[in-house]
């Protein structure tokens, strides 16, 4: 029997359907609009009622949030449901389904979700339709039948064969040029013909599988096809582009090049080059390929130790054009997969995306497009989703605006990645080693992918790519990283391939020269696929592996022990052929050499157009020009898109987005520690990038050379050295069809990066390219995105933030050649001298002029802390004007360095001669540009909040000492903070065990029901750490942990352990999210909790929250507090989409008066406030954080574990709250 639910949120707690009812009216301006509600449906089978009644009130809803009903009003005047396409992963759907299991210990039940709208006022069919538009992607869902089903169970037809292509052999040009068109493929007219000549070598036609894969391994996103087209010849127009072409043509004979000259070629040879003059030495090189790979030293405390740094960018333009959402989700998460294959353990991310102007109205949305602020603030949905749920710190979040970005968006992430030498082992792999498939099951999502990917498209095309999009799963990648992380098992590791573009077929099929894969054996997410499906869908979150046949069923009972699906799927074999089976007949059997060779070679002519000036126009008042600047829309604050991504996830981060006691002032470079599980260290990654498209549209050679500069400089403003800089490029341009002129702007780009590879001597040691930026008549801008990397020690970091008024303000610039372009020993002598400024100690700030000139500069650095700023006697254009590889320096004393830009002042202004531009005036117009698209200054009801004050004089005791407490912290699907917990505790004398929980089977539910409740036994504290547990779905946080906890043996062990053992119980963001729906916090006891208890809902403003928050410690009384100062501010790292605290006011002020609330967000005076700038979630009486009414339960929504040495070193504060310090006291 089915069952079905309604839930929908209670009155004024309808965040989505009162933000749904504002974009309708006011984007799509349907003002007959009256009222919108919003139902989630459930349709639940293979469960007993018993189990779904009560289902319904622990997982399905939440009393205090939600009403849950089977027979809900649906009175309205106008209705539908959307639900997912069949075969699209949905979060929702599945984490209810694994949440009873983990209730139940039985079998898993089927569930199907669906969105109900209900929709009140005038609304004609054509508003209705609009409606519906703005609603449904119909690349992901669909309209849902509102009728109720008779059983959820899929009626699969069972294929058992695939396709012969009968006749293909014999096709002539014309029906060769048809086949193409008939199955839309991504291979042109000469490839198919060179494809057919292979198989009439072979005296058969192919398999429709064969056509498939072959189309995928010769896209032009798996083989760069573009890039590796044969450039036959080239005519300039400007003798600064042939200068850098002739020096080209001599560093490939210095390095015995004999390959055809290409663009992949231009794009590597000052690698080749520099490596070859002994350059590079630290550059770590293997046949296997995961992503850039550099050798690197890194202090672990304080011993040095052989560490290997790896870092990667990727693109996702295409999928996130069609579906925002799992187009920018899977971005990063492809993204994190390449160095994570490598066997490194990511932990830092940063993204820059490129868009059209996304204030224009919807109504101005090309047909067949989505509206531009459509995507983008879906993709950064979508992005920070995933990055969020894997635990990756995002350390610089920007986005470029650009009219050619509409043609198909730019969507780019880049990650940095570590781990010890020691760990990695790459061998090749040989004949009888076996393949294991690792994480996800494989579904149609994502099924030419790569082919979609690799073309331009059109309003037609747009209509048929639904099955191309991916879908990401982010809890199921993080048990890859956990695993990765483990040295057993990755020492058992041979070689390994992420499943990106090409699924099975590529993943696999790169691994070896010889293999031969079992198709049935390749674990689904549903009946019904064929053999073709299996081979080619790029469902995402799995690996593959090469492991020596001896070794797979330990590598396989480690993967286990991760809560991960590992199966064998394939046996590398001697004989160089790629070979598929499926039920029993070899449907692919392609040998590796015509795989290799990507198809038919490409021929083409170039000849770039004449390159143009790019300097920047200066015209206008100093305040009118200042004015403008503030207000454009890529100089603009990026801060409300920028702190719904997760930065201080790891507690590795040196430097915040945002610094200064404001948190305004950006960061041009992301700065972590490197990520060592449980050891301290000071050695950091760095990571910057550069690119302004409004240079390169007018020239790319000059545009490529300054992003280098750019990207560059950050990292030397940042306070590291030059020495050691890699490089790694994003290409993206325009389809370039056969034109001439068309190719010839990546080709003059590539010029431009070659050439200031080689003047700098430092080179791009990876990259992605993506030729596809086309719709109809528009192109993307001609783009060249630098990314630059190195390391540093954390105590030469500095921040661009003004410190203190009254400080000399110098600005240090390179000269410039004739070209236009920085002289390169003058560009080098000023990074030596800022380096030298900033490890004497003299430079208290340093930025480096970008798009927006010293004018942008200046306004930034001054924000963070409100610092004024007066400008000496310079021109217009040194303020305004473009400045790369300049450094503007706050000094700490009167050194005579550089030219005197001007001074700090205590002044909230800044000025130049007679004229000012006072931050009142300024901030508003920088902050608010992007207000309507990503809030953050959202207004909040003016009320005064008491600032509550309870001082305990006695407190509790523990009846049996110890002087190492060990604790307990279970890790869940979606947990995401364990290794920052179990530092923190292990940092403070504590002994932390971390304890996975296995879902994968209702026999491994029941054992580690049964594990965990015996650990709890052996255990002092429980500490429930941060995360997203299930994805935290459905609809809701901290369900799947707190149906974890309602098992009747673990209930009973955590009774025990408070009541009968005096034990503590600590529960941080996610964790708090759990302790709280399960009563533990206010009530020191598991309970069924109902509409009168306290609880933790969505955040005011309806999107996450990601930055540091000053608390009060308001009450003292808890053991885990007793380190603390009563009535201290201290500032803490927030991350969380639900931790507004509701509650009644009676019991809020019952609470207060036990001294059970311990923690108050306050503003810059210490007072309890409202405002969205100090309680980011908007919480009754700004509460942050409560204890049971013994104290010996804490929850609290801020990351006290996040806190480590040298971290936070732009924004002012103390920051340890010293729980485990406590509690280990607490204990002896």
């Amino acid at each position: 029997m089915v069952y079905r639910a309604y839930v929908e949120k209670k009155k004024g707690l309808d965040n989505e359907a009162r933000a749904l009812k504002n974009e309708l009216v006011s984007l799509l301006g349907i003002n007959s609009l009256e009222n919108v509600r919003i139902l989630n449906r459930y349709d639940l089978e293979k469960i007993e009622k018993e189990l779904f009644d009560y289902s319904k009130g622990t997982v399905l809803s939440e009393p205090q949030l939600d009403d849950i009903t089977e027979e809900p009003n649906l009175e309205c005047d106008r209705l539908f449901a959307v639900e997912f396409l069949p075969g699209q992963f949905d979060q929702r759907a599945n984490s209810c389904a694994e949440c009873i299991q983990i209730i139940s210990k039985g079998e898993r039940p089927l569930v199907r979700s669906a969105k109900v709208y209900c929709l009140y006022g005038n609304i004609s069919d054509e508003e209705l339709a609009q409606i519906k538009k703005y609603v449904i992607n119909p690349v992901e869902a669909r309209e849902a039948s509102l009728e109720t089903y008779e059983t959820l169970v899929a009626d699969y037809d069972i294929p058992e064969s695939v396709k012969t292509l009968d006749g293909f052999i014999a096709l002539d040009e014309a029906g060769l040029a048809a086949f193409v068109a008939d199955y839309g493929l991504a291979m042109d007219l000469d490839d198919i013909k060179f494809c057919q000549k292979y198989f009439i070598s072979e005296q058969r036609d192919p398999t429709i599988t064969e056509i498939r894969m072959i189309d995928t391994y010769w896209s032009d996103h798996c083989r760069h096809t573009t890039f590796l087209t044969n450039i036959d010849s080239v005519k300039f127009e400007d003798e600064l582009l042939q200068k850098a072409y002739d020096e080209y043509i001599a560093a490939r004979k210095a390095c015995n090049r004999t390959k055809p000259v290409n663009l992949m070629d231009i794009g590597t040879i000052a690698a080749r080059y520099l490596k070859q003059q002994g350059l590079l030495p630290k550059l770590d090189e293997s046949e296997e390929i995961n992503a850039c790979t550099v050798k690197i030293d890194v202090d672990v405390n304080g011993e040095t130790q052989k560490w290997l740094l790896l870092f990667k960018n990727e693109t996702h333009n295409h999928p996130t054009e069609i579906e925002p959402f799992g187009g920018a989700a899977t971005c990063i998460g492809g993204a994190i997969r390449d160095p994570l294959s490598g066997r490194s353990y990511v932990y830092a991310a940063m993204r820059v995306t490129g868009a059209g102007d996304p204030t224009v109205p919807v109504s101005e949305t090309i047909e067949g497009k989505l509206p531009q602020r459509k995507i983008v603030t879906t993709a950064a949905a979508g992005y920070s989703s995933y990055g969020n749920q894997i635990g990756l710190a995002t350390g610089i979040v920007d986005e470029l605006y650009h009219p050619g970005y509409v043609a198909k968006r730019m969507e780019i992430g880049a990650v940095i990645a570590a781990a010890p030498e020691e760990n990695v082992r790459r061998e090749c792999p040989q004949d009888g080693d076996v393949v294991i498939l690792l994480g996800g099951r494989t579904g149609r999502d994502g099924c030419g992918g790569a082919t979609g990917s690799s073309k331009s498209h059109n309003l037609k095309s747009l209509e048929s790519c639904g099955a191309e999009v991916q879908k990401g799963n982010a809890p199921e990648e993080r048990k890859l990283q956990r695993l990765f992380r483990n040295k057993e098992a990755s020492q058992l590791i041979k070689r390994c391939n992420d499943f990106g573009a090409g699924g099975v077929s590529v993943a696999i099929g790169e691994l070896a020269d010889g293999l031969e894969i079992n198709l049935n054996a390749v674990p689904k997410k549903y009946e019904g696929l064929d053999g073709t499906e299996l081979a080619i869908s790029e469902s995402q979150e799995r690996m593959a592996v090469v492991v020596e046949a001896k070794d797979a069923e330990r590598f396989i009972e480690l993967a286990t022990g991760e809560n991960l699906e590992a199966t064998i799927v394939a046996e590398v074999k001697e004989k160089p052929y790629l070979v598929m089976n499926w039920n029993g007949k070899a449907i692919c059997n392609i040998s590796r050499e015509f795989l290799n060779s990507n198809g038919a070679e490409k021929h083409i002519d170039i000849a770039p157009a004449k390159l143009e000036d790019y300097s920047k126009k200066v015209d206008g008042s100093f305040t009118d020009m200042y004015t403008a600047l503030a207000g454009d829309l890529n100089i603009c604050s990026k801060r409300g898109l920028s702190e719904r991504f997760d930065s201080t996830i790891g507690a590795n981060t040196v430097l915040m987005p945002f610094g200064g006691k404001n948190q305004l002032t950006p960061i041009q470079a992301m700065v972590h520690k490197v990520s060592v599980e449980k050891a301290e260290t000071e050695t950091c990654s760095l990571m910057a990038w550069g690119y302004n498209p409004f240079i390169t549209e007018k020239s790319p050679y000059h545009g490529a050379y300054l992003a280098v500069v750019e990207s560059v400089s950050k990292l030397i403003a940042a306070g590291a050295d030059f020495n050691e800089v890699y490089l790694t490029f994003q290409e993206y341009f325009e389809k370039p069809m056969k034109d001439a002129k068309r190719w010839g702007k990546p080709l003059a780009a590539l010029l431009g990066a070659f050439k200031a590879q080689m003047d700098l001597k430092i080179a791009a040691i990876g990259g992605k390219d993506s030729m596809s930026g086309s719709f109809e008549d528009i192109d993307v801008p001609p783009t060249l995105v630098s990314f630059a990397v190195t390391t540093e020690n954390i105590k030469n970091i500095v921040s661009p933030e003004f410190k203190a008024a009254g400080h000399k303000v110098v600005i240090l610039k390179p000269e410039y050649t004739a070209d236009n372009l920085p002289d390169t020993a003058s560009l080098l002598k000023v990074y030596d001298e800022v380096y030298a400024l900033v490890t004497a100690g003299k430079a208290a700030a340093v930025y480096t002029p970008g798009m927006g000139g010293a004018a942008e500069a200046v306004l930034k650095m001054a924000m963070g802390n409100g610092i004024g700023f007066d400008f000496a006697d310079v021109s217009l254009n040194d303020i305004f004007g473009y400045s790369y590889g300049s450094f503007i320096i706050e000094l700490n004393d009167d050194t005579d360095c550089g030219t005197l830009l001007g001074y700090t002042t205590d002044k909230t202004a800044i000025t130049y001669g007679a004229e000012s531009v006072d931050f009142a005036n300024i901030l508003p117009v920088y902050e608010d540009k992007l207000e309507d698209i990503y809030s953050c200054n959202i207004a909040m009801p003016e009320k005064k909040i008491e600032t509550f004050d309870y001082k305990a004089t006695t407190f509790a005791k523990p009846a049996i000492r110890t002087a190492k407490p060990k604790v307990l912290i279970p890790v869940f699907p979606g947990t995401n903070c364990e290794y920052d917990s179990a530092k923190y505790a292990e940092r403070a004398g504590a002994e932390a065990e971390i304890f996975v929980i296995n879902n994968l089977s209702s026999a491994s539910i029941a054992k580690s029901v049964e594990d965990f409740a015996k650990k709890v036994g052996e255990s002092q504290i429980i500490f429930v750490p941060g995360g997203f547990s299930g994805g935290d779905e459905p609809d809701g946080s901290g369900k799947f942990i707190t149906a974890f906890f309602r098992n009747a043996e673990i209930k009973q062990a955590v009774t025990e352990l408070l009541e009968k053992r005096d034990g503590l119980m600590l529960g941080i963001c996610n964790g708090f999210q759990a302790l709280i729906k399960l009563g533990l916090v206010p009530y020191g006891k598991i309970i069924d909790t109902d509409e009168t208890c306290p609880t933790l809902t969505y955040n005011t403003i309806g999107r996450h929250q990601s930055k540091l928050v000053r608390t009060k410690l308001v009450s003292n009384n808890s053991p885990w507090l007793s380190k603390a100062k009563q009535g201290e501010i201290y500032t803490v790292p927030i991350s969380h989409g639900e931790g507004r605290f509701i509650a009644d006011e009676a019991l809020i002020r019952k609470l207060a008066a036990n001294g059970q609330i311990i923690t108050q967000y306050v503003d810059f005076d210490g007072n309890a406030t409202n405002d969205i700038a100090f309680n980011p979630n908007n919480s009754d009486f700004a509460i942050e954080g409560i204890v049971s009414p013994d104290g010996r339960v804490l929850g609290k929504m801020g990351h006290s574990e996040r806190t480590a040495s040298g971290l936070y070193k732009n924004v002012p504060g103390e920051f340890d709250l010293k729980l485990f310090e406590s509690a280990v006291e607490y204990y002896k």
